[in-house]
C-alpha cells in the first residue's frame, strides 16, 4: 500500500454513525461549519436540523419587491389612460400610412418599370461605386499597382539576369566547342543523306 493510504482515517465512525433507517453517516466529532442551522439528535438517532431553508426560499427572500408606485388619484389615473389610448391610436395611423406610402412607392416603381432584379444591380452598382470611391479601395488599389510593378521589374532583371548568364554560357569555350561538334555532326549527316539514294542509310 502506499504511504498517503495508509495515513488516511476517516472522520466517521461507522459502527456508531450509520442509521439503518435513513442510511445517514454521521462523523463521530463536529464539522459543522460555524454558522450553520443548529442539529439536534432525535430520539431513535437521526440526525435533523431545527430549520434548513430550501434553495427556492433562499431566493425568494433574497428578492426585494419593488416599492408600490405612488398612489395616484383617480383623475390623474384617467389622464394617463386617456393619453395611453391617444398614443396607440397614433402608432396604428402611423402603421397605416406607412403602409399606404409603401403600396405607393411599389405602385410607382412597378410603373416606372423598376423591378426588384433591376431594383437589385442598382443597389449593387451604387454599393460597387462607393466601394471603389473610399479611401480604403483607393489605398488597396495603389498598393496592389505598386506591387505589380515592383513584381514586374523583378520579373524583368530576373528575365535579365538569366538572357546574360545564357550569353555569358554560350562564350564559354566549352559551349563554343561543343558547338562545333554539333555543327560538324550536322554536317556530315546532311552529306551521308545526300550520298545515299533515297535517304536509305547502312
Amino acid at each position: 500500500m502506499d504511504a498517503l493510504e495508509q495515513e488516511y482515517k476517516s472522520p466517521f465512525d461507522f459502527e456508531q454513525g450509520v442509521n439503518s433507517s435513513y442510511l445517514y453517516l454521521s462523523p463521530s466529532f463536529n464539522v459543522t461549519p460555524p454558522g450553520s442551522p443548529h442539529v439536534t439528535v432525535t430520539a431513535r438517532g437521526a440526525v435533523r436540523p431545527d430549520s434548513i431553508t430550501e434553495v427556492g426560499e433562499d431566493a425568494v427572500m433574497s428578492v426585494t419587491v419593488p416599492p408600490s408606485l405612488p398612489t395616484l388619484t383617480e383623475e390623474e389615473q384617467e389622464e394617463l389612460r386617456d393619453e395611453l389610448l391617444k398614443v396607440e391610436d397614433e402608432v396604428v395611423t402611423l402603421s397605416q400610412v406607412l403602409a399606404a406610402k409603401e403600396k405607393q412607392v411599389a405602385d410607382l416603381k412597378r410603373k416606372l418599370g423598376i423591378t426588384p432584379l433591376n431594383e437589385l444591380k442598382q443597389n449593387i452598382s451604387k454599393s460597387w461605386q462607393e466601394v471603389t470611391t473610399s479611401t480604403a479601395y483607393k489605398k488597396t488599389s495603389e498598393g496592389l499597382s505598386v506591387a505589380g510593378q515592383k513584381a514586374t521589374a523583378a520579373f524583368t532583371s530576373v528575365g535579365s539576369a538569366i538572357s546574360r548568364k545564357f550569353e555569358d554560357v554560350r562564350n564559354t569555350p566549352t559551349f563554343k566547342s561543343f558547338e562545333e561538334k554539333v555543327e560538324t555532326l550536322k554536317v556530315k549527316d546532311e552529306k551521308r543523306s545526300q550520298d545515299e539514294p533515297d535517304g536509305i542509310s547502312g
